[in-house]
């Protein structure tokens, strides 16, 4: 969702282990340090209620502990923070997924010894809440593992948030919002490179190909793992050269290089960190285009569950399955540098 590049996957481990325990300069805090939970102020909510739900995050410890900022609602929701399910069944997030880069200070909260921050989120912008019913819910991110209590909220059915129809447009027409003429000559060539990037990985698994380059990026070979990655690469593909992109470059954020919202196809949001990206190689603008592409769930839904070339190896290595479903391993073995065959 709402991407992050150059993360080295010692640094992801860094990351989760300073959320969920906390890390100063004079060490690592209790892995109980840091603590969670959501509640409601009512469990019953009509179709016209903002279904409210409060988190709590605390420092149980006796040092202070860095959050990183990202994987929390201290300033906005820009993860899928909860899982929520219906009847046992997942709940599609639709909030923006984010790339960005290597965090830095002003990205982290700081906890002193008992102290704790409550936000309250309104659980209907970023989930779709819209069959109705019994909802069962826990503040559970698959980065950080940091869980809370389950919560159950009866929700009434309402429109779900943030749907965008498709436009009806000619084929494989760009537009841009809020992008200045340099902006735009650089998209349209940056989504012509990554169409390339696209039809080269197609024709790769086309040709059922098993070397480096498939293994490195998605893990041991079976027939259902290779006939997904095939399937996200001609639907990748597909929408590269023909679907109505829209590109806006109106976001602000410096860390950032791009979003999505998962269910608003084929918008694509422009941030700080792509414009100095190369256009074609590691980390760059074409790579980005596919990695972001890949989020949307009418081409291959993909999440976010690594960043950065040695996580997403690692991610291979250990757990395949989310290998061929993870956004960056799909940028990186598009863009394939250094080769591999």
């Amino acid at each position: 969702m709402l991407k992050s590049k150059s993360f080295k996957f010692v640094l992801i481990i860094v990351l989760m282990l300073a959320v969920l325990a906390g890390t100063t300069s004079a060490g690592a805090a209790p892995k109980s340090a840091l603590s969670v939970t959501i509640s409601a102020d009512k469990t019953a909510f009509t179709a016209s209620d903002a279904v409210l739900v409060n988190v709590t995050i605390s420092n149980a410890g006796k040092k202070p502990v860095k959050v990183l900022k990202w994987f929390t609602p201290f300033e906005d929701v820009e993860e899928s923070l909860f899982k929520v399910t219906r009847d046992g069944a997942a709940v599609d997030y639709v909030g923006a997924i984010y790339k960005r880069l290597t965090p830095t200070g002003n990205d982290y909260i700081n906890l002193k010894p008992g102290e704790s921050f409550t936000r309250t989120v309104d659980l209907g912008q970023y989930y779709d809440l819209s069959a109705g019913g019994v909802y069962e819910l826990e503040y559970n991110d698959d980065v950080t593992a940091l869980a809370s209590n389950k919560l159950q909220l009866a929700v009434e059915g309402r429109s779900a948030p943030s749907l965008a129809i498709v436009p009806e447009a000619v084929t494989g027409t760009t537009s841009f919002n809020k992008c200045t003429t340099t902006q735009q000559s650089t998209l349209i060539s940056a989504r012509s490179q990554a169409g390339t990037y696209a039809n080269d990985s197609l024709a790769y698994l086309g040709a059922n190909k098993t070397g480096p380059r498939y293994t490195t990026w998605f893990g041991i070979v079976t027939s259902t793992r290779y006939s997904t990655v095939t399937s996200h690469f001609s639907a990748i593909s597909n929408a590269m050269d023909t679907k109505p992109v829209t590109f806006d470059c109106s976001c602000k954020k410096k860390n950032v290089y791009a979003y999505v919202y998962s269910n608003q196809p084929y918008k694509i949001y422009l941030c700080g960190v792509f414009w100095t990206a190369p256009m074609t190689g590691t980390d760059s603008k074409a790579g980005t285009l596919i990695h972001e592409m890949s989020h949307f769930t009418v081409v291959a839904g993909t999440s976010d569950y690594v960043y950065g070339q040695s996580g997403a190896k690692s991610l291979a290595i250990s757990n395949p399955n989310n290998a061929v479903n993870n956004a960056d391993n799909h940028e990186y073995f598009a863009e394939n540098t250094p080769v591999q065959q």
